[in-house]
Formats: structure tokens, sequence, C-alpha cells
């Protein structure tokens, strides 16, 4: 039997296990990204595990997330990933160049490797016939070591893709049409892999908003193949050379199977607050909005900015809406510029950033309280916008761009049948003026890190106990992201590099006196969470689980867990335990006390045992699904206690 192309990725790429869904496996990474939200944590541990040099074919770190420069923290944070970059051999992209993922697209991004990244969205680079996924910042740090990357093997879901998108429709409305169908959790555990002639209606680019939002779907990543399109993409780039065909064989199989006819799509539109909540742009058409954003890594291409400008070109936006155009990397806002664009857009109204994610982090562009957002971005979670009761809509730059104009949410196709044809600039501009490359070694061995008053060391974890006796600090519902655990945005995200002061925001979304229980908790032995499904989905922020780590959390129950949290909870010795009968859910409550007794022994021994409920005098059923290497991570009470003591044991 054939394979398809994940497979053919992950079979030249596997350096452990076996290719079984469900079953660990360990991969060689060919490339690193990381961004400064996660980069510093990343260039912290590199330092802790004392390396030299990356042992990667390309580590890249981008200054993207926070750009803004309130005071002296996030400038100081860039002079030490910059330092740090030049000391240890990255690429190193400088504020003002673009955001990560289609910056590493255009410059580095290579058909045929496997790319980790500190950054969820990292998935968008499987546009390019590449396994591209996002991970905790300390599971790059060890590829970036040359360590495997550990993942559970995961299922192929093969989409077919037939037909061409209608006008007023585009690459946004596919991803939708896929959560409407599926919602959050439809892929989890599953890399989707886009196949069929209707790929040969999807530029590069249009693949890339598609894969971006895979993401949202749970998916461990989103594959496309490596065609003529990819080999187009490439050569206008100036990289023609690193091109190569990849596609599935003729007898390919897939684990799960689905057909999207691009020719019945409709424009499509995620309600507050989950970008699960899909409907038809029509079914909520006439409600008013406050801001229509364009840009972000889930629309990053020319098309997307250029469609935009032409339809509001010779207009004006309505009176009471702010337009705000967020370019994604230098070099396309150059080709903007040549193209008159940008032009458009500032005559009609629009409000230019600098490139970068900006607001789609919550850096910049928050909307008023109480009004609505239509956000062409990947994620309207609660608060993510930089306002705490947020309204954010998530739909396509033609939605976002002709409902500016009307100052309610409006259905594209009302401006007629024809969309305007937006054509890629002659000569694309190819910008590295803020791309530094990596230095030669004996040169970078020369660099001192800079480190900002800002910068905190990693404090010391302790070992996981024989026994526990731990309050339940929160009992949670379904879906709590990564932002409502630790907030993004331009409050929190400076002190990314200082762990005592960014655990003073952990949970405040849920519950504004969990800092102050949690750190109470610590002297008697920490505290448990309890959660539904999906628990942890959204950001790769290991700040999530490394700041409620620092306030005591040993323990965190829920019905399942998002993919990427779940591995930052190990890597940080959190111990995570599921429900074997759901149920039981239902009978905690916030200030029971569990008691797990002889812990160490019973998750060598079984993924499943039984826990006590104090005073309730009662047990539940609770299971683990680590493997092996895992236990031994979590025994050590975290990674990077297992690296030291794996080390002293070779020594």
């Amino acid at each position: 039997m054939g394979l398809n192309v994940t497979e053919q990725l992950i079979q030249s790429h596997l350096i452990s296990g076996e290719m079984v869904p469900g079953k660990e496996i360990g991969l060689k990474i060919d490339q690193t990204l990381t961004q400064d939200a996660t980069g510093t944590m990343v260039m912290l541990e590199l330092e802790a595990m004392g390396i030299d040099r990356v042992k990667t074919e390309a580590s890249a770190q981008y200054v993207d997330h926070n750009l803004i420069q309130v005071d002296s923290k996030n400038p100081d944070d860039h002079l030490f990933l910059q330092s740090a970059a030049r000391r240890f051999g990255f690429y190193y992209s400088r504020p003002g160049n673009g955001v990560s993922h289609p910056v590493h697209m255009q410059r580095l991004a290579k058909p045929g490797k496997i790319l980790l990244g500190s950054d969820s969205h990292t998935c968008a680079n499987g546009c390019m016939g590449m396994l591209a996924m996002g991970a905790g910042g300390i599971d790059v740090a060890m590829a970036i070591a040359g360590e495997p990357f550990y993942v559970k093997m995961p299922q192929v879901w093969g989409i077919k893709l037939t037909g061409k998108l209608p006008d007023w429709v585009s690459a946004k409305d596919v991803i939708l049409e896929l959560l409407r169908r599926h919602d959050v959790k439809g892929a989890v555990g599953k890399v989707i892999e886009y196949y069929g002639p209707g790929l040969d209606n999807l530029s590069a680019m249009d693949r890339h908003v598609i894969a971006n939002m895979g993401a949202e779907l749970g998916a461990t990543g989103t594959v496309f193949p490596s065609d003529n399109e990819i080999k187009r993409f490439l050569n206008e780039q100036g990289r023609e050379e690193d091109w190569i065909e990849l596609k599935a064989d003729k007898d390919a199989m897939y684990d799960i199977e689905e057909e999207i006819d691009l020719s019945t799509l409709e424009p499509l539109i995620a309600k507050p607050s989950s970008p699960g909540n899909v409907v038809r742009v029509e079914e909520v058409a006439g409600t008013p909005i406050y801001q229509s954003y364009i840009g972000s890594s889930a629309n990053p291409g020319f098309r997307d900015f250029g469609i935009a400008a032409e339809i509001v070109k010779g207009k004006q936006v309505a009176e009471g809406v702010s337009l705000d155009v967020n370019p994604t990397s230098r070099q396309m806002l150059t080709d903007l510029v040549k193209e008159s664009h940008i032009a458009s857009l500032l005559q009609a109204g629009a409000r230019l950033h600098q490139a970068g994610c900006n607001g789609c982090i919550g850096m910049g562009q928050a909307p008023a309280t109480g009004r609505n957002s239509l956000r062409t971005t990947p994620r309207n979670f609660p608060g993510r916008s930089g306002t705490k009761e947020d309204s954010v809509f998530l739909c396509s730059p033609e939605t976002a761009a002709v409902s500016a104009l009307t100052g309610v949410i409006t259905d594209p196709r009302t401006l007629g049948d024809k969309a305007p044809t937006i054509k890629e600039p002659k000569k694309v501009t190819v910008d590295t003026n803020l791309l530094e490359q990596p230095l030669p070694i004996e040169e970078a061995r020369k660099v001192e890190l800079y480190k900002g008053p800002n910068i905190a060391s990693i404090p010391e974890m302790d070992v996981l106990p024989e026994e526990l006796e731990l309050p339940v600090l929160l009992k949670m519902g379904d879906n709590i992201s990564t932002d409502e655990i630790l907030a993004g945005g331009s409050r929190v995200l400076p002190y990314r590099s200082n762990l005592p002061e960014i655990s003073k925001f952990c949970f405040e979304i849920i519950d504004p006196t969990y800092y102050e229980r949690g750190k109470a908790s610590v002297k008697l032995g920490g505290h448990a969470v309890i959660g539904g499904f999906n628990y942890g989905q959204g950001s790769s922020r290991e700040h999530a689980a490394l700041a409620p780590r620092y306030l005591g959390l040993r323990v965190a129950l829920v019905k399942d867990f998002a993919r990427i949290h779940w591995q930052n909870l190990v890597n940080f010795g959190i111990l995570p335990l599921t429900f074997s009968n759901i149920e039981d859910y239902d009978e905690l409550e916030e200030g029971d006390i569990l008691q797990l007794k002889d812990i160490r022994t019973k998750i060598k021994q079984s993924n499943e045992f039984f826990i006590g409920v104090k005073e309730k005098n009662k047990s539940i059923v609770v299971n683990h699904s680590l493997s092996p290497r895992q236990i031994d991570i979590i025994l050590a009470g975290g990674l990077i206690n297992w690296v030291r003591e794996t080390k002293e044991a070779t020594k």
C-alpha cells in the first residue's frame, strides 16, 4: 500500500516508535520557529542546557508579537533575543519584518521538511509540503539541541477538494466550513491532508490560510502536497532550488476521508466567542460593527489585502467604524505600496499598522467595550482582543471590507455577481534587510547574552511526591483556552521573561482570586484544577503551564486535553489526568480535597487508578495517557529536571 504525503514525511523522519495512530513516535526536526512571546524562555532554556550551537538545518527567531514599546521591557527583550540568536546560530527577524508564519514561508520553508515552532499556528507552513507543528517552548528547545520531538502518531484525515471557489468566497471560508462541520475538537489527534483537483485553483498563500486555522480544529498539523504551485511560489521568492515534488502515492489511503466541493461554499463567519461557532454571513447580516480588521497569520497574503483595497477603492469607511490594516510582512507591504493598494485603503479611511501580529494577540487595536469587532484573525476566544468583554467575529477579507463600508455585517455578494480580480505583482519584492543570517560559529561564541532587568531565571521544580492532598482551586467548563489560563495582550506579554510577575495574571479572566489562593497553596503542597472537554485549546504558550506550576498546580483533572497544552503540563511536572467516568465531573466541586496516595507507583503500574475525595468518603477512577518516557519526566518534576538527571546518568 502506498503512502500519503503525511506518512511520507513522518516515515522519512522517524527515529523511534511505530506509525500506529495513538502510539508515541520520535521525529527528527529539520527546522524550528520561535517568536518573541515564547522565544525568550526558549533561549533561557538553551542557556541552561549549555547548548553551543543549534543542531537543526535552520532555526529562526522572529520578533512579531511584542512590538509595542510603552517602556523598556519589550525593547530589552528584543536585544536579548538578538544576542541569543547571534550566540546560538539562529536567523533573526527584526521588529517590523513581519509575522513569523508568512515570513518563514517566504524565506525558509522547504518541501519535504519537518518544522517545529513554539507558536500554535506554525502549522500554517504545512501549505509548503511540510509537516509543520506547534509545540511548547521547551519541546522546541530540545529539538534545537538535536533531540527528537515526541508526539502521538496522528490519524491522517484526507480531505478531497473539488471545484472552484465562487466569486466573493475565498480560502478563509474553506477552513470556516470545516469548523462549521466539526467544531474546535474535530481534528484532535489528526493531521489534515488536502488533495484533489480543487488544489489547482488554490494559491500557495490560499493554502497557508487554510493550514493556519487547522490549529483551531485541534489538528496536530495540516499538510498540502508540494506541486507546481509551490514551485511557482518558490521561483517567485528566488528560491527555486528548494523545490521538490511531494505528492501522495496513487494507492495511498487515509484513516478518515471527506470531500469539499469548493463551488458550493458561501461566505461564512464565526460568531463570538469561538472559532467553531460558524454560520453563514447572511444569517447575521445587519449586525452593527465598531471595527473591521484585515491581516494576521490567518489572512496574510497579498491577495487578502489587495481585494480589500479594491473593494473600498474610491469609497469611504462607514462613520464610526475603524478599518484596521495589519500587514503581515515587510516585503509584502512594499508590494502593496507599489501596486497602490495601500493608497486605496488609506484614502478610504483605513488605519495602517506595522507589520506584525498586533491586535490578533491583543497588542493594540482592542475594540471598545460592548462593540462588535469583525476580524480576519484565527481566534476569537474571550478577552483575546485585549478587551475583557469583547465580541469578536471571524471572517474573510471580502466580508470584512464590505462590512467596513456599510457599518454592519454584510454578505459581500450584495455588491454584485463579480468580485474584484487581484493579480500578484509581475516581480515580487524579496527583502531580507531585516532578516539577519546566523553568524559563523567562531564569531558566535564571542557574543555575550544581553539580559535586561525584566529577565528572571526559571526556578527549581520539585519532584512528584509519593502522596498528594490537593484542594481544588478552580472548576471550569469546556473549551478553556490558554488565553483564559494566562492572557496575552500588552499588559501581560511584556512579562514573558519574568515568571514571578507573569504568574500574577494567571486565570484572572476566570477567577481574579486565583493568584493569591494559588500562591498560598504552595506552602501546603499545592492544588488541583478541574476542567471539561478540550482543556487548554489555543496558543502554544508554555507560560499557561509554567505559571500555574509556579503557583502550586500539581494536577489538572479534566474530561480531555488539547494536545499542545497537555504536552506543556507534562514538561513542567503537572500531572494531566482525565475522568474515566465523565459523570464524576459533576460530583466534584471547588474546595474538594483530592487525595493521591502511592501516586508515583500507580502511574507506573497502570494508566487507570483511583483517587480519593476527602470528606465525601468516595473514590473516583482517573486515567493518564503518558508514555514511559513522559512518566519519567513527571516523576522528575518536569523536563528540565529530567534532562539534568539524564546528563548526570551518562557522565
